[in-house]
Order: structure tokens, then sequence, then C-alpha cells
């Protein structure tokens, strides 16, 4: 489903990623584990095209990063959902207009609108808070709305970046249960992170990156 080929992508004296080659097959879940500025980041974003190889190339699905052109990458992010360390919720805008926000730009009947929305939030514990704003929510409940926005297309891939970078243990290891709980329903996630001890003892694959450059363990 996602396949990485001698993927190098440089940003200048030696920063970015070198000669990456892996795959992640559907429904699997993969962290990507490294300390801060190993690369992980610019690993999703490459994944989700907002960055493009130097060199190789990256394939997502029917998506090659060789030869995509622009008006496929709306097509393509509509199969992959992303959840942000920050959240990044519009504090103006209600818990159910994030979320249905993607389904309105892609021009969704108001019904369908609403039956993804209602079923995306139930998903995440928060059918309840729908007209809530980001900043009456916790931490936690802030990130479980993002992650139903990022469900809410229905994606093959669910790509968090740190997604519990800004929670305390117990609330991260909540987020960490749901995730593996959407895993379960068929859908992968590749989660980076830089907090072993957070994963300690789970059964995912782990890929460990190092300045840039991948070392399976």
């Amino acid at each position: 489903m996602i396949h990485f080929y001698n993927v190098n992508l440089s940003y200048g004296r030696g920063a970015g990623v070198h000669d990456l080659n892996f795959t992640v097959n559907r429904g699997e879940f993969v962290c990507l584990v490294g300390a801060s500025g190993a690369g992980k980041s610019t690993i999703l974003k490459l994944i989700y095209m907002d960055e493009f190889p130097t060199s190789g190339k990256v394939v997502i699905d029917q998506y090659d990063s060789s030869m995509v052109s622009d008006k496929d990458i709306p097509y393509l992010r509509r199969k992959v959902g992303m959840v942000f360390q920050d959240f990044q919720l519009l504090n103006d805008r209600s818990v159910y207009d994030n979320v249905a926000l993607a389904l309105r730009v892609m021009g969704e009947s108001r019904n369908l609108i609403k039956q993804k929305v209602l079923r995306s939030l139930n998903s995440v514990g928060l059918g309840h808070r729908i007209q809530y704003h980001p900043q009456e929510l916790s931490g936690g409940e802030q990130q479980r709305v993002s992650i139903a926005r990022a469900l809410v297309k229905d994606p093959i891939v669910l790509l968090a970046d740190e997604p519990t970078g800004n929670l305390d243990p117990e609330v991260a290891r909540e987020i960490l249960v749901l995730l593996r709980r959407i895993n379960e329903r068929g859908t992968a996630v590749v989660m980076a992170t830089h907090n072993y001890n957070l994963i300690q003892g789970t059964p995912y694959r782990r890929i460990r990156i190092e300045s840039g450059e991948l070392e399976k363990s």
C-alpha cells in the first residue's frame, strides 16, 4: 500500500532523509521511532505528498510521487488521514464543524456529512460533545476530535505525528488504545513517536530513524 523506493530528500547541510526503502501493508500498525529531528515528520510528509523526494519515489495506493499531478493530490489526501501533535483545530468552530469541514470541501451532501460526522465522533467517544468548541475540551478530547476529523474521510491509512506529545502519560495511553481500535477495524496506522515507553510491549512493527536513515528493529 505504501512503498518507499530509494527515497532521498535533502534540505541542505545533511538534513533530510536518505535512501529510504520500506513498505507499509494494508491494515498494518507501524511505529516510526526516533529522537526529535530524526526525520519522522519528513517521512509522514512524503506519504502525504506535502514533500516530494529529491530522488527515488513514494507510492501510496495507485499514486506515484514521480508522476503524480497537482490535480491528483486532493484525491490522494482523501485516502490519507493526518493527526498532529498540536491538534490543529479551528477554535471558532464547533467540534461538529471541525470534523465536517473536509467533507464540505469535498462537496458531500448535508445528510451524508451528518451521518459520517456523528459516526466518526461516536467512534472516538465524543458524540456528546458535538456543539462544544475546542477550547472547552481537555487536551485528550481535542486530540480525539483531531482523530475523528482524520477518520471521517474513511482513509486507508491514518498518519499520526507525535499524537501524544502534548498529553500526560495516562491520556497518551488512552490515545494509543484508541489508535489500536481504529487499526483493528482495518485502517492502517503509521505513528511517529519519540516516546519509547509508550510503545514498549506493543506488538507493532517499529522502524527506527536516526539522522534521516532507517534501521529496522
